[in-house]
């Protein structure tokens, strides 16, 4: 009795010294599984006015982590971790979820946001909590401009890349330009950006016009517009009441002046039946890339979105993505921010679009775009941007506005 007592008190010894060695190993493990863990804080505007714009960044950044992890949702030997955060398209909240994401979670990345005034909000803080802050699809001049710090590298095109490339599509010598735009700073500053772009190609503004933003009736402007006989009118505008109807109703191209502007979303150009025919530039369309990444983007979209194809903001998170993919790769996973900027200072990665470079200076991603024509096609409910040639990044760098 005394020895099966012996045996029985060892045994039990054994057991509490291997089962203290077990919790010991699980919570070395969990530590280790935090420590091994890259996460991303994704802030888009899930709600609000620019809902389509966040759900799609969110799908294109999931898709995109799918590519360039082919998969396993791993970079070097780290699992990838990314939460998002609903800034209702409110600069106080998106500062409150950003903090949150910083703090409580503590992400190494932030990415956003769908506006630009939410994006400027929370830029600060990124430089306060000393982590890279990839903006997507926010397009202010100041975001890599004034209000830049070195913790931010912008995916996403900015305003003046817009009017670069509106631009090189039409502009030339002796070629006589009106412009119209809403009186607001992206009104002004586009056209001052593709002001500078098409006199530097030999064009002539010939006439500025800038409307309230509240506007509806454009009538005087677009007299003003018609009495200076351009040849083309360049228009750069934001939101629903765009003046295309109008335009169309005073007969501007029966009057020899051919329109021009971006061709953007999906939701645009369904606005925009008016203006088949004219000559712009795209920032995306599924069709106009010819790219092995965006080929697999779109088929990719199309299985998992029921036969829907993907929009410009899908490209655009699906852009982050592979950015901050790419520099942890090329850092073998390390996420030191100062090891990480270097790394990303002129980095040269493959996206929907092709390839992009993060200048060096501003941390801009230099990116191709588009000049394209509108054609109403069979079965599309849409007018369909058609390529004419690509701008390549060369022609659509903008100027650095940093003071770097």
């Amino acid at each position: 009795m005394k020895r099966k007592s012996r045996y029985l008190k060892t045994f039990l010894i054994l057991c509490i010294g291997l089962t203290m060695i077990m919790a010991t190993a699980c919570s070395g493990n969990t530590a280790n599984s935090e420590e091994d863990t890259i996460k991303i804080g994704v802030l888009a505007s899930l709600t609000g006015p620019l809902e389509t714009y966040g759900k799609q960044t969110v799908a294109g950044f999931e898709l995109g982590l799918q590519f360039a992890t082919e998969g396993t949702n791993e970079v070097a030997g780290k699992k990838i971790k990314f939460l998002v955060e609903d800034t209702e398209t409110k600069p106080d909240v998106a500062v409150r979820k950003a903090t949150k994401l910083l703090e409580e979670d503590e992400v190494d990345f932030l990415v956003g946001s769908s506006s630009s005034g939410d994006t400027l909000a929370v830029l600060p803080l990124a430089e306060e909590y000393g982590k890279i802050m990839v903006v997507e699809p926010a397009v202010a001049d100041s975001i890599t401009g004034k209000n830049w710090n070195k913790y931010i590298f912008r995916t996403g095109r900015n305003s003046s890349q817009d009017a670069v490339a509106g631009a090189a599509a039409i502009a030339k010598k002796d070629v006589r330009i009106a412009t119209f735009a809403q009186d607001n700073a992206y009104g002004r500053e586009g056209v001052a950006a593709f002001k500078e772009g098409a006199e530097k190609l030999g064009a002539t503004i010939v006439n500025e016009q800038y409307a309230d933003p509240n506007s509806t009736d454009f009538t005087a402007n677009i007299q003003s517009i018609i009495n200076e006989k351009p040849d083309y009118l360049y228009i750069a505008w934001a939101g629903s009441n765009a003046p295309w109807k109008q335009l169309k109703d005073m007969r501007l191209e029966e009057q020899g002046i051919k329109i021009s502007t971006a061709a953007q979303d999906i939701a645009s150009l369904r606005t925009m039946d008016s203006l088949i025919g004219m000559s712009g530039f795209s920032i995306y369309y599924h069709t106009l890339p010819d790219n092995e990444v965006n080929d697999w983007l779109v088929e990719e979209h199309k299985k998992k979105f029921n036969g829907e194809i993907p929009d410009l903001f899908t490209a655009g998170g699906m852009t982050a993505a592979i950015a901050i993919v790419e520099a942890l790769k090329k850092t073998s996973g390390n996420n030191d921010v100062e090891g990480l900027i270097e790394t990303m200072e002129n980095m040269e990665f493959e996206t929907p679009k092709g390839t992009m470079k993060f200048r060096a200076e501003d941390h801009q991603a230099l990116q191709s775009l588009y000049a394209v024509t509108l054609e109403e096609q069979e079965a599309v409910d849409h007018p369909v941007p058609v390529l004419i040639r690509e701008l390549n990044m060369e022609e659509t760098e903008p100027p650095v506005r940093n003071g770097k």
